[in-house]
């Protein structure tokens, strides 16, 4: 046997789970076919913040007055924008190499499939430099994560050019003057965010009635708000029938409100989900249920085959890095034969747009539909004393609490730093905090975190600064 563990895949699902099994005394490889760190710390979550943040900060300066300062101008060198993003992912990858040695991980750098045998599938690895490698493992996890989707018969696949997915929006060679973005969620968003920050005309296209719609509904509709103050349009409820290049750029056709109509623009941006990499690994041989491109886990992500597990992406929704961190975290530690929780924790959601949004929870919406009877708190950030010496005054936080227990159903912002306060809120949902207990704590003052204080408070008849 060459290893206790084989893991395909070195994301943050992957590489999280190799480090907690070689912490557990398992003797660990790790497969690679890209770059350690994956999607996310190569072309997703790591260096799009990068841009963003290069796009918060330029949009920033036309708001100085505001803060009493003056400066002459301002003016933005794309490519060092892009360099700078592409540094900040050769950091972290280069970083996750450093944990590999430290762990005394195996990193094979190549593309793997799997085959028949026991106690669990052996592994075949096309080398990179060349030749091949078979492995055999006690148990193997796979965490091949997932990629953008696309729909060719209408045109909606990149071109490299003019019709991009993540992966091209994040190292063109020059900002387009205007963008249409197919898809409102996360991705589409912070997208369209950062190419109007830097002054592209940008308009969202979204099929469904509102933006964001995983959110709350009263989020979506804040967000919308919002954004359209910075400039960007959106059209709801509205079908791309064919996405077509032209001699200057793109052409979208659309159906709304039983009418058809044509957008123009430079650039174009598919983001209408992603797809599971299940493909080529040799799953439809051994047998691998899977279901709509995901492979089908149990609750210690087990497949049906012994041996064989998988988490993250390419395991189904919620599509989110840390999602597959806490599940390679948990299998890894039943395969250890430890009783961890289950997957059950609340995952919290973040869109890193300006401004951000971030939930954990239920919605309003799907409380209801769930049967509870609820109780909702709001409260607003015009009225929070940091907020306002801040000057980030836009947003609120929502709260959703059973009734009659008293438990925190979900949570919901929008607002300056938000992604960095819904922590609060899940941690509360993990150890099932009550109302009680939360309008028992004491948060510091001034903190933009108050909101979600007298949010709690507002549910229940007792909020004080509103």
């Amino acid at each position: 046997m060459d290893f206790d563990l084989i893991v395909i895949g070195a994301g943050p699902g992957g590489y999280v789970t190799a480090i907690r099994a070689s912490q557990l005394g398992l003797k660990t490889a790790i497969i690679e076919r890209e770059a350690l760190g994956g999607i996310c710390l190569n072309w997703g979550c790591i260096p799009t913040k990068a841009l963003l943040k290069s796009g918060e900060v330029y949009e920033q300066l036309s708001h100085l007055a505001d803060y009493g300062i003056k400066i002459e101008g301002r003016s933005y060198d794309f490519a060092k924008v892009v360099e700078r993003s592409r540094g900040v992912a050769k950091q972290l990858s280069s970083g996750v190499a450093f944990l590999m040695k430290k762990h005394k991980i195996e990193v094979i750098d190549g593309t793997a499939t799997l085959q028949k045998a026991s106690p669990a599938p052996k592994v075949v690895v096309a080398l990179k430099a060349g030749g091949a490698r078979t492995l055999q493992a006690k148990n193997v996890i796979l965490a091949t994560g997932a990629r953008a989707r696309t729909i060719p018969q209408i045109g909606l696949e990149p071109d490299g050019e003019f019709i991009w997915t993540y992966r091209e929006a994040m190292v063109p060679k020059a900002c387009p003057k205007s963008l249409l973005v197919i898809g409102s969620g996360a991705i589409g968003i912070e997208f369209a965010s950062f190419y109007r920050a830097l002054g592209a005309e940008v308009t969202v296209i979204e099929a469904l009635d509102r933006i964001l719609p995983v959110e709350d509904e009263e989020v979506s509709v804040a967000a919308r708000k919002a954004f359209e103050k910075r400039g960007l349009k959106f059209r709801v409820g509205a079908k791309v029938t064919k996405l077509s290049k032209t001699k200057t750029g793109v052409s979208i056709a659309l159906e709304a409100a039983g009418k058809a109509e044509t957008l123009e623009a430079e650039r174009a941006i598919v983001a209408v989900g992603i797809s599971g990499n299940v493909e080529n690994l040799g799953l439809e041989a051994l047998g691998v249920a899977v279901d709509r491109g995901h492979v089908v886990i149990d609750t210690h992500c087990a497949t049906n085959v012994p041996g064989l597990y998988a988490i993250g992406d390419v395991a189904g929704p919620p599509w989110l890095a840390h999602k597959a961190s806490h599940e390679g975290v948990h299998c890894v530690e039943h395969i250890a034969g430890l009783k961890p929780n289950g997957l059950t924790a609340p995952i919290p959601g973040c869109t890193y747009a300006q401004p951000q949004v971030a939930s954990v929870g239920l919605t309003e919406a799907a409380a209801k539909a769930a049967g509870h009877e609820v109780k909702v708190g709001r409260f607003p950030f015009r009225v929070n004393g940091k907020a306002i010496a801040a000057g980030e005054t836009e947003g609120f936080v929502k709260t959703v609490f059973d009734a009659k227990t008293g438990a925190l159903l979900g949570a919901h912002m929008i607002g300056g730093e938000v992604t960095e306060m819904i922590q609060g809120f899940a941690i509360a949902m993990t150890l099932e905090a009550t109302e009680a207990d939360l309008m028992a704590t004491v948060f510091p003052h001034p903190t933009m975190s108050e909101a979600m204080h007298e949010s709690v408070l507002d549910a229940f008849g007792q909020v004080l600064h509103l």
